[in-house]
């Protein structure tokens, strides 16, 4: 079964939609959609035969340690440390999950019982894991060390879902049934906005096209053809089958090597950046901690709209969003195809 990828533009109010391809050095408009009896045309952009990534996927552990609403005998605010898998494509079943919980006393703090917990945890896993994320900033040297000492790998990120929707679905839940609770805001995390930096001149694309797909449509990804790439359940969101899913596609001769370099990256999420003094609009990745890349300039009009609807729809989809990367618009296959969401970490 081939997949038809339906584009539909925000801005547009006429009965059909233009699949724009956009050139990165001349920003040139090429028409890929036409019309006929004011009926909305599809596109055919994809086979169906395996996946090529999910054989190699690590196993990614995402971490929190932090203190929760809860205070102890001595009024005290208790912490915990929450461990779970990250899932690794879009089939997996969130329940089946490993998840590690455990409370930790305000005077034990520190890197050691972390590291404990962690390698408490490890022996209880089915597997253990290749690397171990977090996002908490401001927890970067206990936790770091914590990770390091117990032989894993560690990085900050913002593309951990599963404890997210994990953490919340206790603060809202589990912790006000506890003795102890003190509603109290959950601090959230600050991220300073860094200066996006240019791609690698060798990893420059050619043209870009901004596309959108209802998001059952994704439940097919194991059937693509994938180089590079990855997923996420879309249980761990609040999308409906329907929900139309935006995307970015960069078309490149240089597919395969651009994709490689961004599996690299920690992805987090793709925006549009307004223009900021002396800066102009563009379309941003943000990936790591802090880190951004500039994909593209949005010199004109037409093209802040373009990069306007995107940002729209992908608010309206929960923050899902996708980038992908191919050889050209007639390709069949996918050098990269990461489905993204933007969180509003807390």
């Amino acid at each position: 079964m081939k997949l038809l990828v339906v584009v539909r533009y925000a801005a547009l109010t006429a009965p059909y939609a233009l699949r724009t391809v956009y050139s990165f050095t001349e920003i040139a408009q090429n028409s890929k959609l036409t019309t006929q009896n004011s009926r909305l045309k599809t596109q055919n952009l994809l086979p169906t035969p395996k996946l090529h990534y999910a054989k190699t996927m690590p196993v990614i552990w995402e971490l929190d340690f932090y203190s929760r609403p809860l205070l102890d005998e001595n009024k005290k605010k208790r912490w915990e440390v929450l461990i779970c898998e990250r899932p690794d494509d879009i089939t997996a079943d969130v329940a089946n999950l490993f998840r590690y919980a455990k409370f930790c006393a305000s005077n034990s703090v520190n890197s050691v019982w972390l590291r404990e917990a962690i390698e408490e945890a490890i022996a209880k896993a089915p597997e253990q894991p290749d690397r171990i994320c977090f996002f908490r900033r401001q927890m970067n040297n206990m936790i770091s060390k914590a990770v390091t000492d117990a032989g894993l790998a560690v990085s900050i990120s913002r593309r951990t879902l599963a404890l997210d929707q994990w953490l919340r679905q206790r603060l809202e839940d589990v912790y006000p049934q506890m003795e102890g609770y003190s509603a109290a805001t959950n601090p959230s995390v600050s991220y300073p906005a860094n200066t996006p930096q240019p791609l690698p001149d060798a990893l420059l694309g050619e043209q870009w096209t901004i596309v959108s797909l209802e998001a059952a449509a994704l439940t097919e990804m194991p059937e693509w053809d994938i180089v590079f790439g990855g997923a996420f359940p879309l249980q761990l969101t609040a999308v409906a089958d329907t929900t139309p899913i935006p995307g970015l596609i960069i078309y490149s001769a240089r597919a395969t090597p651009l994709a490689a370099w961004m599996s690299g990256l920690e992805l987090a999420y793709l925006s549009y950046q307004p223009a900021m003094g002396k800066v102009s609009p563009s379309l941003i990745l943000e990936t790591g901690s802090a880190d951004a890349w500039s994909l593209s300039p949005l010199p004109t009009d037409a093209l802040v709209k373009e990069a306007q609807a995107f940002e729209t729809a992908k608010q309206a989809a929960d923050g899902v969003h996708f980038i992908a990367i191919q050889t050209d618009p007639e390709s069949e296959s996918f050098a990269g195809f990461w489905l993204l969401k933007e969180l509003n970490l807390a």
